[in-house]
């Protein structure tokens, strides 16, 4: 994107700038902040961040088209490291027998979902996921990773993938993810074992020559005989060139951990609980927690790990949306952010490190987003709001006045008409 832009005025300029590496314990209340910030962009990336009268007096500055953020916080644009963007309709059957005791937990949903990935072309799970997309946006992310995992099928998965695959890059960064089917039936027409053998030895290589996703996730339960057949998976993905994302099941994540440990996974998401042998491995290795609040607030029956243990503890944790149909139906950074303060005792600087900088670590984009410095991707938003803070504070507000997707605002608060 050619041009100079030009952010000046920032009350609050939070640039990320920090350690080239995924924050740990203090580390995460560091913001790097600027007060009278501004920033320069050429040609869709950040050429110069700093105090406004040092960067105003630049002579590129002179030149560059003008975004006035005076009295307002600028910071980047978040980064959602574990969606569930391609789904059909919303599960709200089994979300109001829920709700209302009327019905099991899991509810007709994942059938639901099931059939209609079956049976609907990729335009149209593309139409209705480009609407999510565009939801993000208003809300502020602008690079999200996109998990496969509901079709069951490979003719449904693919179809998922390459509904992301067209996604990627309008206006969001779309990193995906194929993941391993959930509820798969001891009494299934392949059984388990079935199941992963031809994952493993056909369907990973279709993935991996059309490009189709860069992770390769397994959902880990709490079964011994299923960990060893998903140690034989990841060693074969690995084999092909896929990095490793690990999504935790069950109340007893510390098979998830140390397997994650073992493959060197990206992530471990989902945690429940963890205890302090758990929090141990994860310090000592490069994955990073991915802690997913929205799902306690859709679900009660939900758990998510507290983050004040791994933070103190020396592990690397991030936020993510974990936006699905069935337990976390939203796909705002902003409610997450507000839940972990008020749920998972983490601290308003530390929530939005864990969902920027450390986020973009879980999804390996940190070398392009999740913070503002010189070379990186100008994916930057302009807040309604004079101070971080207000971020968890005004829980369920938007307060997005514009976003900034390489250099160009993709999306900018209107006004409201007048009587």
């Amino acid at each position: 994107m050619s041009g100079t832009l030009l952010i000046r005025g920032a009350r609050q300029l939070l640039t990320l700038h920090g350690p080239t590496e995924c924050r740990r314990g203090s580390a995460l209340r560091e913001l790097g902040l600027i007060r009278d910030g501004a920033m320069l962009i050429e040609d869709g990336r950040i050429v110069e961040v700093g105090p406004g009268r040092r960067i105003e007096n630049l002579a590129q500055a002179r030149r560059a088209q003008e975004i006035d953020a005076t009295g307002r916080v600028v910071m980047p644009g978040f980064v959602d490291c574990h969606t569930h963007l391609v789904w059909g309709a919303a599960w709200l059957d089994a979300y109001e027998a829920r709700i209302t005791g009327a019905g099991e937990r899991v509810g007709p949903g994942p059938e639901s979902t099931r059939r209609v990935l079956r049976s609907a072309s990729v335009r149209r799970l593309e139409s209705r996921a480009r609407q999510f997309v565009n939801g993000m946006v208003r809300h502020g992310t602008t690079t999200a990773e996109g998990k496969s995992g509901y079709g069951f099928d490979e003719k449904s998965e693919l179809k998922m993938l390459r509904v992301q695959e067209r996604l990627d890059g309008t206006p969001l960064d779309v990193t995906s993810t194929f993941l391993t089917a959930p509820h798969l039936p001891e009494t299934s027409e392949r059984g388990r074992a079935g199941y992963f053998s031809q994952v493993s030895s056909e369907f990973l290589a279709t993935i991996r020559r059309r490009r189709l996703a860069r992770f390769a996730g397994l959902r880990c339960c709490e079964h011994a005989g299923e960990i060893e057949q998903g140690r034989l998976y990841l060693n074969a993905a690995r084999e092909l060139g896929f990095e490793i994302k690990i999504h935790a099941s069950g109340r007893q994540p510390s098979l998830a951990v140390r397997l994650a440990a073992e493959v060197g996974a990206a992530s471990v998401d989902g945690l429940c609980e963890v205890t302090g042998e758990e929090v141990s491995v994860l310090a000592r290795t490069n994955a990073v927690a991915v802690l997913l609040p929205g799902t306690v607030f859709h679900d009660p029956h939900a758990r998510c790990a507290g983050a004040r243990d791994l933070i103190d503890g020396g592990a690397a944790v991030a936020l993510a949306t974990n936006f699905n149909p069935g337990t976390s139906p939203t796909y705002s950074m902003q409610t997450i952010i507000a839940l972990a303060c008020a749920y998972l005792r983490m601290t308003p600087a530390e929530a939005i490190s864990t969902a920027t900088i450390n986020a973009a670590w879980a999804t390996r984009v940190a070398h392009k987003a999740g913070s503002l410095e010189a070379g990186k991707s100008a994916d930057v938003l302009v807040l309604n709001a004079a101070d971080y803070r207000e971020i968890p504070y005004h829980f369920g507000v938007n307060l997005v006045h514009r976003t900034v997707k390489r250099g160009v605002t993709v999306y900018q608060e209107g006004s409201v008409a007048g009587r």
